[in-house]
């Protein structure tokens, strides 16, 4: 007997239960860019330590040095013991490096001095501002100006104020005729340095697919930022005093809600948002050049001898115009 087996053409369906394809339309959206590091930089600047805190960190601290001293002092005993030309040549590295940490203590000694000094300044001109008296414009004017005696950029505009503060009869005029003359050339100049620094940290995190090295390049930018917008301001700023001017404009940007979206703030984060829909790491680059331009102001008004009045305070947006504006040239 023969069987046939007859196979079936065509195509089969087969049922099966797993959900249906997802559509374009339901993916989700791509998520705004955020500034992550910059907000993470600005934490970690205006973090305080407690007393207990510092009291650990300042033992371990006083402890390690201890060791290292120790163990550098039996080192060259030893050598002044085993070769005296050897440990005499071991001893004169020593106090070289002694003086070394010497010389650099008292820079940064001078460092915190002239920062001290601006804050004085600063309060002198808000007093003298509030009183209103020429004789206590005349003073503080005085003082400002013998402030910048060695800054050969500020002859003529101190020359400037010193040829007409004769013809100003009014305190707070006199003020901001100084201001206009002596903060406005080093107002440019500090605005240079902060669109540098919002380039560097926008293609920094535009380009680098790393997220804590985005972050750590955006505290060094920064870091580096603050202590040169002091020294166009007469801060000269050391290490230390960078890291405490950092730390001072990080509070204040905590302090007043400054670290999030503001009103100067909102046309560089819709650029920031269009920007993302071609590419998210462009558009948090956007963000986070935005609020360095922010963290740079501020360090403005915190390094500037005088309060923002006669000049007006530059914006973020056209900060960041400029910045961006020069990094695709």
């Amino acid at each position: 007997m023969t069987v046939e087996i007859k196979t079936r053409r065509g195509p089969v369906v087969i049922e099966t239960d797993l959900p249906d394809a997802e559509t374009p339309q339901d993916a989700l959206p791509v998520p705004e860019p955020e500034g992550r590091a910059m907000q993470q930089v600005t934490r970690i600047a205006a973090r305080k330590t407690g007393w207990l805190g510092r009291l650990f960190w300042g033992g371990v601290t006083a402890l390690i040095g201890m060791m290292v001293s120790v163990a550098v002092w039996d080192f060259v005993n030893g050598l002044l013991t085993r070769n005296a030309y050897l440990g005499q040549v071991a001893l004169g590295l020593l106090a070289l490096v002694a003086f070394v940490l010497l010389v650099v203590l008292l820079r940064e000694l001078v460092a915190f001095t002239r920062l001290s000094k601006i804050d004085t300044l600063r309060r002198e001109v808000v007093d003298a501002k509030t009183e209103g008296s020429l004789p206590a414009a005349r003073k503080v004017t005085k003082k400002v100006d013998g402030f910048y005696t060695s800054r050969e950029e500020l002859r003529w505009p101190r020359q400037t104020v010193a040829e007409h503060q004769d013809n100003v009869f009014d305190g707070p005029d006199l003020i901001d005729l100084t201001e206009r003359q002596l903060m406005a050339p080093l107002d440019q100049m500090a605005v240079l340095e902060i669109q540098t620094a919002a380039r560097n940290v926008a293609a920094a995190t535009a380009l680098i697919p790393l997220a804590m090295v985005d972050v750590l390049v955006a505290l060094t930018t920064n870091v580096r930022m603050v202590r040169r917008i002091a020294e166009v301001y007469g801060g000269r700023a050391g290490t230390l005093g960078s890291w405490r001017l950092l730390r001072a404009v990080a509070t204040h940007l905590l302090a007043t809600g400054a670290v999030a979206i503001g009103d100067d703030m909102i046309s560089s984060v819709a650029g920031g948002g269009a920007l993302s829909k071609i590419s998210r790491k462009f558009g948090e680059g956007v963000i986070n050049g935005a609020l360095t331009a922010r963290v740079g102001l501020a360090a403005m008004e915190v390094c500037r001898p005088m309060p923002f009045n006669a000049l007006k305070r530059p914006g973020v947006s056209g900060v960041l115009k400029r910045a961006l504006a020069g990094m695709f040239k």
